[in-house]
């Protein structure tokens, strides 16, 4: 068994969303259909990134760290080419 920490993009406004699951589809879909009071007013979510680790210890303290400024920066970027592909499209 397996879990994930994943970052979700709002596909109507310009947020981001970090969590920690043991069952990943299952808790996208629950994003989706608001049953999350954080993420709710954000919907509709895409999976944008995702990690998977064997120790639920280890996946809660990269959950953590990635919500820190310092985490924030790191994956973004990890993501750098997703990021400045998404920003040529808007223009």
């Amino acid at each position: 068994m397996f879990h994930y920490v994943y970052l979700l993009e709002s596909l109507k406004f310009d947020e981001l969303y970090i969590g920690y699951t043991s069952d990943l589809r299952k808790r996208i879909d629950e994003h989706n259909r608001g049953l999350n009071f954080s993420t709710k007013p954000y919907i509709p979510w895409q999976l944008i990134h995702y990690e998977a680790y064997k120790s639920e210890k280890d996946a809660r303290r990269r959950e953590k760290y990635l919500k820190t400024s310092q985490g924030s920066r790191l994956l973004k970027r990890i993501l750098k080419e997703y990021f400045y592909s998404k920003r040529l499209n808007k223009n």
